[in-house]
């Protein structure tokens, strides 16, 4: 039977919302009634599908760490030697939200109705981006869809590793940024005016460096807002811009051609890609589909033309390492493993290796990264620091001179 999401209204008058399993929305509705529950809306889960899309599932799919646990549950279930769709009803009674427990009721539903698991979550592909409908497709075809979808769980959780370790590396560095920002800003436009307005008065030539400080921060409290405008203004624009699939090439090709962003985007991207190929490849997924597969996992649009291109090659009988080298966009040390893997016959663990290569490179750069960006900054705001209070003691110490 599918899945309905609902919203109700209770005795007290107050909204009610979850998820039943029914026929139909109008067997649904009388079971709300028979509740004690005033039915307002009745809507069949479906996300992906020619149904109509409820509000639960309308604008995202799980999260990566929801989905990396879902995967890992119901590989334990399946293991366990329960059948696909009591482990599902399984999962969905011990869901955590109404979200997850309307997606596993959902798959639950399709399967019963008697659809394989790969084209359950093919109803759901902003919760199961496509590497998991491949993968559990030659899973199910194997007879290794337990292992495959420890597999995918171990992607999930490594990928979902990755993100959080970069956002992790540059939070610091642009919240100190940030503050550094407000604080200099905030002594410019309020500290310093009522500190040196008081040698405006005294009509003699002040030090060079007062004179700047003065002129700055007549310039920030007059044209600040202006300025603000401007940065809000440019970025809004670069993101409209960037939605441009043209100027996004440019922008991360150029991004590719930076001294350590390069490194930084290089390496993330090529570990995503191996890692993808490598969960693709061992789960006897054809070569020429895992590549397709891991193009659209790769978020650098020149890397991602890359792949593709060599997938073309592949297809016309060229070796899959030289296909990825004569690119020019992937590292050449997981060119050779990728290279010595095809000779061995052991691409998949090559892969394997490949990603981890580069994710210890990653963690290198964003280690380096992280040590030289928070000192660079305390340094540029001491500095700063420094400027304004010489800026300001600068006249006391010639006072006398001055007054005179």
């Amino acid at each position: 039977m599918p899945a309905f999401a609902y919203q109700a209204l209770d005795t007290t008058g107050k909204t009610q919302r979850g998820v039943l399993q029914g026929d139909t929305a109008r067997a649904v509705r009388g079971a709300l009634r028979e509740r004690g529950l005033n039915p307002l809306s009745v809507d069949e889960v479906r996300e992906g599908g020619a149904g109509r899309k409820t509000g639960m599932f309308e604008r995202r799919g799980l999260g990566a760490a929801q989905l990396a646990l879902l995967t890992r549950q119901l590989a334990t279930l399946i293991g366990a030697g329960l059948p696909i769709d009591e482990a599902l009803g399984a999962l969905s009674e011990q869901a955590e939200n109404e979200r997850q427990r309307a997606l596993t009721m959902s798959l639950r539903a399709r399967v019963m109705e008697g659809a394989s698991l790969a084209q359950a979550l093919g109803e759901f592909p902003e919760s199961f981006p496509e590497i998991f409908r491949a993968t559990v497709t030659a899973g199910e075809q194997s007879g290794r869809l337990e292992t495959v979808l420890e597999k995918l769980a171990d992607y999930a959780e490594a990928r979902d590793a990755l993100k959080q370790k970069i956002l992790a590396a540059l939070a610091y560095p642009l919240l100190l940024t940030l503050v550094a920002i407000a604080v200099v800003a905030g002594l410019l436009t309020w500290v310093v005016p009522q500190i040196v307005g008081v040698f405006q008065n005294l009509h003699q030539t002040l030090p060079l460096a007062t004179r700047a400080l003065m002129a700055l921060s007549a310039f920030l409290r007059s044209w600040g807002w202006l300025i603000l405008i401007a940065l809000i203004a440019a970025v809004v624009a670069t993101r409209i811009a960037l939605r441009e699939e043209s100027m996004r090439f440019r922008w991360h090709a150029l991004l590719l051609r930076l001294p350590l962003v390069g490194r930084l985007a290089r390496a993330a991207n090529t570990a995503r890609a191996t890692r993808t190929l490598a969960l693709l490849v061992e789960s006897a997924v054809p070569l020429l589909d895992a590549l397709g597969i891991a193009a659209q996992v790769v978020p650098n649009l020149p890397m991602r033309d890359a792949l593709k291109r060599a997938a073309f090659k592949v297809r016309e009988g060229s070796a899959f390492s030289r296909a990825l080298g004569e690119s020019g966009q992937f590292p050449p040390v997981a060119l050779r493993l990728i290279a010595s893997g095809e000779r061995s016959g052991k691409l998949p663990r090559m892969l394997g290796e490949a990603a981890a290569q580069q994710q210890r490179e990653l963690d290198r750069w964003l280690t380096a990264l992280t040590a030289v960006l928070g000192p660079a900054v305390i340094l540029a705001v001491g500095a700063m620091v420094l400027f304004i209070v010489l800026a300001i003691l600068l006249p006391i110490f010639n006072l006398n001179e001055i007054v005179k």
